[in-house]
């Protein structure tokens, strides 16, 4: 694509490679986000504007979320407005709600009134909930539409795919749905009353994003209406949203289980890192003076047997790798509804039978090894021991840290790592060391 920081001698030219540069555009949407990504955002924003809407949609999703939001606000009002109405809802919501005040503002007052107050009502819904996630611009019809008519109203909406239909009486109670399929192959003149089916599922604006993933993949749907206390239809979550931001949601426990911020993206500024990390990092630090007093409880032991220090990580680093897998794998049961808190003791119990299995057979080669590193039988011992009671209670917490914390009704992967990781030093300096101080005749 052609630099438009570069100009021609002659008109012909300036028009030829304006057509040239808008056909790489329109053509290779992938391949043109990444050559517009070198342009500033400027410039970038002045060759968009002026695409026809189609091509600016298709190449809009191909940006990076924070180059995209460089972006939005300055394009001209027409391509600004041509691309948020293109945007599902939840997409454009929470486009919106990273931008600043002001441009936020100015792309609400771009768009039409009642659109504008609908992504009002989304953004005023708590973070993480169905309402957040809907799109209100589903198609209603009352009960005495024919599906002709349901289809000239289908073949209006552009760039945007429709699978279900929603008939709703005058106070907008949701009666029932209709599939397109349904509507293409009836005989035109039916009812879209007699082609409607009840709704399998249906949601609260209020209720959870895993609340929403467990009706959607329990009933197999595609779309699921969202409805008020009184039954009123909201608007409806597609899968293919709700799929992206679980992804994203993946992505952002990740960070929150290291105690940095959901918010925090690779290229936030330092300033804004700093101030959501620090206060983790001071907990983190807290909790490491608490492991160290645990080692100085033994500070005479150590001393006198100096090959304890070397050895400290070795029960420590497996106890926390053991605690860490449990952690996973219980945390990943709690988002899927594989288990609830209900089922603590089951989980706990199974965690047990696997820190006592693999902590023998580590406990084991562990022995071995340091047998032939020492020649000490009673070190040989004193490690084995410590191994098994300290994985054994690294899984018990990797269980019991996210259980306790979603009893407490708080996000389980919050930080959760910063936790276990504290509880598991502890349990491998307090048994390591304590085993030795109790066997110290035979090291």
């Amino acid at each position: 694509m052609v630099d438009v920081s570069q100009t021609s001698d002659t008109p012909i030219d300036n028009i030829a490679i304006t057509c040239l540069s808008q056909r790489f555009l329109q053509d290779y949407p992938r391949e043109a986000a990444n050559v517009l990504e070198s342009y500033t955002p400027e410039e970038a924003a002045q060759l968009l504007s002026e695409l026809p809407a189609s091509s600016l949609i298709r190449i809009w999703s191909f940006f990076p979320p924070h180059y995209a939001d460089q972006m939005l606000p300055l394009l001209n009002d027409s391509a600004q407005k041509n691309l948020l109405l293109a945007m599902d809802s939840p997409d454009c919501a929470q486009t919106l709600n990273r931008l600043s005040h002001e441009d936020k503002k100015r792309c609400l007052d771009n768009l039409p009134e009642d659109y504008a107050n609908d992504l009002k009502n989304l953004l005023a819904y708590p973070e993480r909930t169905a309402g957040q996630m809907m799109d209100p611009r589903v198609i209603r019809l009352l009960p005495e539409s024919t599906a002709d008519d349901a289809l000239k109203l289908l073949r209006q909406q552009k760039h945007k795919p429709i699978r279900k239909v929603f008939v709703v009486d005058n106070t907008q109670q949701l009666l029932g749905i209709v599939d397109i399929t349904a509507l293409a192959l009836s005989a035109g003149r039916e009812s879209v009353q007699q082609l409607a089916l009840s709704p399998r599922a249906l949601i609260s604006p209020f209720d959870s994003l895993d609340e929403v993933a467990e009706q959607l993949t329990q009933f197999k749907l595609e779309t699921l209406p969202v409805v008020d206390i009184n039954g009123k239809l909201l608007g409806a979550i597609q899968h293919p949203s709700l799929l992206r931001t679980l992804q994203d949601n993946s992505l952002t426990d990740i960070q929150a289980m290291v105690g940095v911020s959901r918010d925090e993206r690779a290229l936030s500024k330092a300033f804004f890192a700093i101030k959501k990390r620090l206060p983790w990092m001071e907990i983190n630090l807290v909790t490491a003076f608490v492991a160290a007093a645990v080692v100085a409880i033994f500070e005479d032991t150590i001393a006198k047997f100096t090959a304890l220090a070397v050895l400290l990580p070795v029960v420590a680093g497996q106890s926390g790798n053991a605690g860490a897998q449990a952690q996973a794998v219980t945390i990943r049961g709690l988002a899927l509804k594989e288990i609830t808190v209900r089922n603590w003791s089951r989980v706990l119990f199974k965690e047990i039978n696997i820190g006592v299995i693999n902590g023998i057979v580590i406990a084991l080669t562990t022995a071995i090894g340091v047998y032939f590193w020492s020649s000490s039988m009673g070190l040989s011992l004193v490690i084995a021991i410590a191994m098994v009671i300290s994985m054994v209670m690294a899984g018990m917490s990797g269980a019991i840290v996210p259980i306790v914390l979603t009893k407490l009704g708080l996000d389980p992967a919050q930080s959760s790592s910063i936790i276990l990781t504290t509880i598991t030093d502890i349990a491998g300096f307090m048994s390591f060391l304590g085993i030795a101080t109790i066997l110290s005749s035979l090291l």
